[in-house]
């Protein structure tokens, strides 16, 4: 049985059902194993120190399970709270970075001004890119107007209702089974 101990909540079950045993079997006898001679006492010691170590991790995993259930119920809302007042104190203190950095804040980026030639490859990116996609302004769009023709409308009159005869359907020719074909329906 001993070989066979897989968690260490098991070890512990284990250590318990050893220390029932040595102290029921042999309450004031001694082993020798593991290279020495062991008395019941030293043998209990030993087990017992197994039992108190899982027993001291599930009290602290409670404790920790509690306390990671009450930081996710409030985190949001002190998170929300804590957003408001960063906001509020880059408001008040916006272009002064000694008083932003006495609050840990670092001061907002500037963006580096561009160069001449990077704005002309901005640009010439940006004219690829449309015509790719082939997107058109707004004018453009209302330029483009469908060519329709050969229509030929004709007027509707109400007359009397007409009463069609219901159709009856057609078998549909078979492809044969060996050729796995599927029947198609004429109409």
């Amino acid at each position: 049985m001993a070989n066979k101990i897989k968690g260490k909540a098991t070890a512990a079950d284990l250590a318990e059902s050893l220390i029932a045993g040595i102290q029921k079997r042999l309450p004031n006898g001694s082993l020798t194993f593991a290279g020495g001679t062991f008395t019941a006492a030293q043998i209990t010691s030993e087990l017992q120190e197994i039992v108190d170590l899982r027993s001291g991790v599930t009290v602290a995993q409670a404790a920790t399970k509690v306390k990671v259930d009450a930081e996710t119920a409030k985190l949001p809302a002190l998170r929300a709270f804590m957003s408001a007042l960063v906001q509020c104190i880059r408001v008040a203190f916006g272009t002064q970075a000694d008083a932003l950095a006495d609050f840990g804040l670092p001061p907002k980026k500037v963006a580096a001004p561009r160069t001449v030639e990077q704005k002309a490859a901005a640009a010439a990116k940006a004219v690829a890119t449309r015509a790719a996609r082939g997107t058109k302004s707004t004018k453009a769009k209302k330029e483009v107007k469908g060519a329709v023709t050969g229509v030929v409308v004709t007027p509707v009159v109400a007359g009397p209702p007409v009463v069609q005869a219901p159709i009856a359907p057609t078998a549909a020719p078979s492809t044969g089974a060996a050729t796995g074909g599927t029947a198609q329906r004429t109409a």
